[in-house]
Parts: structure tokens; C-alpha cells; sequence
């Protein structure tokens, strides 16, 4: 049975609240078996990194074993279904987040789910800026030349992204849109084949989760031409914000990341996730950890975390209304 918005709103307000629960619940769970998080995409990636730091943490902090299920495929909408699909009884949860959950827009079959409608949102993980990348020998230098570049040559280049309708894709769709530029869209499972292929000039660009951007712009193997959001990183200064670009003032677009539980799991299980995880957020060790590669842990309420995506909702709006995700 799938939860409705009213039900998980009343869930997630009744754990936020304090609600007692039965002792026996609060003393069984975490300690029958381990527990697995389902991350949508693949080993090496952003989101399966900050993943596994997480889960580290958290089966300290429960004294249980907690694995990293990598089910890849469709733009993350694999390891989505199989979450959703997943028993409601608290040992498997789902680390994803941004596009791939939104559903709306015309006629795509890739948005088949809703987090406010099959899911238990449990709390906001992280915040992470993406970054735009070319092969060295694309001649554009920062995001100004390269919109000249593909002004001059429309269709000839190639970016790719982390699938059809993520957010690295809608990312660079709203780019494309409001400069009106003609650039080829290639979809991957995840980031660290992307890396890959951009270095050996199989798609001359990329837009990536700067986590997984960061090691091949340190060696060379691509340059960073923008980031994503509404200032420079710590960690790129030389690279500008494309929202620094005179038509692109107020371009702030992050990807964040969230853990979800199956609807209908245990209101008092949710709320302690939420609360050990945001306990794990704030560890120095985690912070730091993921700071360094510009990945900024978070941490919410259920209900806060409803909150957040439907803010988020309402960001990519406008780009859902007339992009095709048939891709």
C-alpha cells in the first residue's frame, strides 16, 4: 500500500513530536539483522562516497552491520523502484536525492516515483555543488568562451551527465535553454565512468558532482570551466560560479542527497534514523571528510526534509514543463 502525503506528513510531524512508541519496537530494532542502504548508482560515485562514510558511523553508533547495496541503471530509477519495493520493516533504506524523484513533465516514462507518496523521507544528507568540465583540447577556458564556442558550432559537442532526468542533466538543460545553446545530451549510470570518458575525449563535456570531478582536474586529465552554485568553491577558487555570467545572475543549482525509507515503516524507526544519522552529520570526522571534497553534510527532521524537496520541487519546475526525459 502506497502512503499517502497526509499520512507521511502525519507520520513524520508525530516522530518530530515526540510521540511514545512501544518499548518493544524502540529495543528490537536495530538488533535481528544488518542493515542495507540502496544507493541508485555506482561504486566510485559522489553519492555511493558519501554513502559509505555515513554508514561507517551509523553502524558504530547502532551496533549493527550497515552495507552498501549499489543497484544502478535508468538514471537511478533501478535502485529507487527496488527501495520502494523494499520490506517496510527498517533494515533497508534508500540514499538518493535531487531530479530523478521529481515527477512531472511531459510525457517522460524515466519519472515513475514520488518520495512524498512512496517513500518515508528520513532526513537531508548533504548539499553538493556540481561543476562544469571540458577535455583539454575543447578552446574555451571559463563558461563565457565555451558559450561562444558552441554558439559557433551548434550540435557539435557532446556533455554527458549521470542519467536522464538527474540533476546534473536538468542542470545543464536549463543552461542550454536560457543561453540557446545546441548541445548533445549522453546519459551514463555515474560519475566516475563519466570522469573516464571525458578524460580520454570520449564526450568533450560533463557536468559533475564536484566530489567526483575533483581528483581528475587535480591530475590534469580535464579542466573546470564553472560550478554550479551561487559562489566560488574553497576547493576551486580559480573557477568562477556560472551565476558570476551576466545572463545567468542567480543560477544556483546543488544537488543534494537524502535517506528515505519504504512507506508504512515504523514512525518510532524513522524518527531514530533521523536522529542518529543527524547525530553522524555532525561528527567532525564526517564533516570534514566530505567538506574536502566540497560535499556539505546537512542534516533534518522528516518533516524538514518534506519541506526541502518540495522547495527543490518547485526550483526545476520550469525545465520539466517543456524537456522531454524520453531520452
Amino acid at each position: 500500500m502506497k502512503t499517502t502525503r497526509r499520512q507521511l506528513l502525519g507520520l513524520v510531524a508525530a516522530a518530530g513530536a515526540g510521540v511514545t512508541f512501544p518499548a518493544t519496537a524502540q529495543t528490537a530494532w536495530p538488533r535481528s539483522k544488518p542493515i542495507s542502504i540502496i544507493v541508485p548508482f555506482g561504486a566510485g560515485g559522489s553519492l555511493d562516497g558519501t554513502t559509505r562514510v555515513v554508514a561507517q558511523q551509523l553502524a558504530t553508533r547502532l551496533g549493527q552491520s550497515v552495507t552498501v547495496d549499489n543497484a544502478t541503471g535508468a538514471g537511478g530509477t533501478v535502485g529507487i523502484g527496488k527501495g520502494i519495493a523494499a520490506a517496510p520493516d527498517g533494515y533497508t533504506f534508500l540514499m538518493a536525492g535531487d531530479a530523478p524523484l521529481v515527477p512531472g513533465g511531459p510525457g517522460q516514462s524515466s519519472y515513475r516515483f514520488d518520495v512524498l507518496r512512496e517513500l518515508m523521507p528520513v532526513s537531508l544528507v548533504n548539499t553538493a555543488p556540481m561543476v562544469l568540465v571540458a577535455h583539454p583540447s575543447v578552446p574555451a577556458n571559463n563558461f563565457d568562451e565555451l558559450v561562444a564556442h558552441i554558439r559557433r558550432n551548434p550540435g557539435r559537442l557532446n556533455y554527458a551527465s549521470s542519467g536522464v532526468g538527474t540533476l546534473p542533466h536538468l542542470a545543464m538543460e536549463m543552461v542550454k535553454r536560457k543561453a540557446g545553446l545546441h548541445i548533445v545530451h549522453i546519459p551514463y549510470r555515474g560519475g566516475a565512468q563519466i570522469a573516464n570518458d571525458v578524460a580520454g575525449k570520449q564526450v568533450e563535456l560533463a557536468m559533475l558532482i564536484t566530489a567526483s570531478a575533483l581528483p581528475s582536474l587535480r591530475s590534469g586529465a580535464f579542466k573546470a570551466l564553472a560550478v554550479t552554485g551561487s559562489s566560488r568553491l574553497a576547493a576551486l577558487p580559480q573557477v568562477p560560479a556560472i551565476s558570476e555570467s551576466a545572463v545567468f545572475k542567480g543560477y544556483n543549482v546543488v544537488s543534494w542527497a537524502g535517506l528515505y525509507a519504504p512507506a508504512n515503516t515504523p514512525a518510532d524507526i524513522v524518527q531514530r534514523m533521523s536522529q542518529e544519522l543527524g547525530d553522524v552529520l555532525k561528527m567532525d570526522a564526517v564533516r570534514g571528510r566530505l567538506a574536502e571534497q566540497s560535499i556539505f553534510t546537512q542534516g533534518s527532521t522528516p518533516a524538514g526534509f518534506v519541506q526541502f524537496i518540495e522547495q527543490d520541487r518547485a526550483q526545476v519546475k520550469d525545465i520539466l514543463q517543456v524537456l522531454s526525459l524520453k531520452e
